[in-house]
């Protein structure tokens, strides 16, 4: 396997990943960056897969045509990550801003019911959270005095049977908030996905000149054709 089928199906991992990752906890994302990057990715990823055959073929038969082909590819490939990158970029720093309006929101309209209060549930058990900023924050929630001054049972710890989310029962409930842990989730999933396309895109320059030299070297008849 050539280095643009390794790069190639290591940037389709991290697209889906990233998808994957940010699609969880969707409900308290308002902007969408994150998945332009992704969207750019995986197509890239997928072209260079293919593509990966035309080069190690272009370079076998020292074919002109079909290395420069393969050099113009690489060079749109490259400027497609550099896009993602600054789109992952932007998006980085948004986040927070971004968790700061929707979460409140998001955390008022549970009811024990619909979609909100399945994403708040899935939130708080995955992240072992409970509120926004602190699980006090359920206190001033319509739903805790509609349910005899409780926090639902996601905040219990481990989905402990004797929980009943009585704030009496501290000890057996995670008190800290969700929004600064889903913050740090998803930056450490940006960081990673950044540092990925980054190194290769930096891996990408080396390639492409590569390709150049041996471009360079076929058109001056620097190579003994194979079939001599």
């Amino acid at each position: 396997m050539s280095w643009p089928h390794a790069a190639g199906g290591a940037l389709v991992y991290v697209g889906s990943y990233v998808i994957k990752s940010y699609s969880n906890f969707d409900n308290f994302l308002q902007d969408k960056y994150t998945f332009i990057s992704a969207g750019i990715i995986i197509p890239v990823g997928v072209v260079m897969f293919i593509i990966g055959t035309v080069g190690c073929y272009a370079t076998l038969r020292e074919s002109k045509v079909g290395l420069s082909f393969f050099l113009l590819v690489i060079l749109a490939i490259f400027a497609a990550e550099v896009t993602a990158l600054v789109y992952g970029i932007i998006y980085q720093r948004r986040i927070k801003g971004d968790l700061e309006r929707s979460m409140s929101d998001v955390f008022l309209k549970y009811d024990g019911q619909n979609s909100d209060t399945q994403a708040v549930d899935y939130l708080q058990s995955q992240l072992q959270c409970c509120g926004v900023q602190t699980y006090l924050n359920w206190t001033t929630n319509p739903w805790f005095s509609s349910i005899n001054n409780a926090v639902p049972v996601s905040c219990c710890k481990g989905n402990n049977t004797e929980c009943t989310g009585k704030l009496d029962q501290l000890d057996l409930l995670n008190t800290r908030g969700c929004e600064g842990m889903l913050e740090q989730l998803l930056q450490d999933v940006m960081s990673y996905a950044l540092l990925v396309i980054l190194g290769f895109a930096i891996f990408k320059i080396f390639g492409t000149l590569s390709v150049c030299v041996i471009t360079c070297k076929v058109r001056r008849g620097g190579y003994q054709s194979l079939d001599a």
